[in-house]
């Protein structure tokens, strides 16, 4: 276990370092705007490390366990259609609409290599809503630094806990890879994931989270605590845009994360999500004895308290929103 934990860190550190000399040569470098949260000109495309330590570990969990392989093949391809049209973008700008068009075709054959292995229309369907979900959650809401790596390692760990087996070694293996990306975006960012890692991990917690739904059972609820903060943010900002007529698939800094870090910087911001998620984590894992009608109910309060801390951010911080 130690070895698989070091090998994907060393995977993380030393394919960021590259990445970031590539982005430097290539002159992929984000510029401060006002529709971005950093104030200094940074490379982005960092976030390929972590996609290639997932890499690693499907082919070499796939070889290990045969029966596993149909699903870690759909996955491995999955996951190079999601982050290859992401590293295509981080190179030259493509329409949101052809993107989403990969990601739907790459969370359609993860789908159906889900369903066919615990033979389940509703897997199928809980795997495909997940990645397709996650997959843009995450790229909305990797805005100040360290938020996606922190919040991706943090839930890995918590999706593959619940996930065991298999996709409990690969969600081992995204934390271990956050964990090596970590220090180069946080607290000081020198170079950004970009949409290469941020729709590629958020595809890969998808993935956890429909196995990990699968091996539960009737307990299934308890997998959206670890993605419940950045869900809970992305979604209610999405929704108010939409309801204020707004061209929601463009960029901005109206999620709560982005106003707060406006005025309490995004060291702060960062750590606080952290150690909310945390306890959150634990807490879900001590659940999991509990029925699946008190753990039902359970995540529901939690989904609504997060809905009104958001509405608590968003009305403190208004003056940090743009208009």
């Amino acid at each position: 276990m130690l070895e698989w934990l070091v090998v994907h860190f060393c995977i993380g550190v030393a394919g960021t370092w590259l990445a970031r000399r590539y982005a430097l040569m290539r002159s992929l470098i984000d510029q401060p705007g006002e529709r971005r949260s950093h104030s200094v000109a940074t490379p982005r495309g960092g976030g390929i490390a972590i996609v290639i330590s997932l890499l690693v570990a499907a082919v070499a969990l796939g070889v290990r366990q045969p029966e596993q392989a149909p699903i870690m093949l759909a996955f491995g391809v999955g996951l190079v259609m999601v982050a290859g049209i992401g590293w295509v973008d981080d190179h030259r700008p493509l329409s949101p609409w052809i993107r989403l068009g990969v990601h739907v075709l790459a969370s359609g054959l993860f789908a159906l290599a889900a369903g066919d292995l615990y033979d389940s229309v509703w897997i199928a369907a809980a795997a495909f809503v997940a990645t397709l979900v996650l997959t843009n959650v995450w790229n909305f809401m990797d805005g100040i630094n360290g938020l996606a790596a922190s919040q991706a390692l943090l839930a890995a760990v918590g999706l593959a806990g619940m996930a065991g087996g298999a996709f409990g070694l690969l969600g081992l293996a995204l934390a271990a890879a956050c964990l090596g990306f970590l220090p180069f975006n946080f607290p000081k960012a020198r170079i950004f994931m970009g949409d290469v890692g941020s729709g590629a991990i958020g595809f890969a917690l998808g993935a956890l989270c429909a196995v990990a739904a699968a091996r539960l059972g009737e307990k299934f609820a308890l997998v959206l605590l670890p993605v419940s903060v950045f869900v809970v943010d992305a979604s209610l900002t999405l929704l108010r845009r939409v309801l204020r007529g707004e061209r929601w698939w463009t960029p901005h800094t109206q999620h709560a994360y982005q106003a707060w870090a406006r005025a309490a910087g995004h060291g702060r911001v960062t750590l606080c999500y952290a150690a909310v998620l945390l306890v959150v984590i634990i807490a879900g894992w001590g659940g999991l004895p509990r029925d699946a009608f008190f753990i039902a109910g359970t995540v529901g309060a939690w989904y609504m308290c997060c809905a009104f801390f958001w509405l608590v951010l968003q009305k403190k911080f208004r003056a940090q929103l743009p208009d």
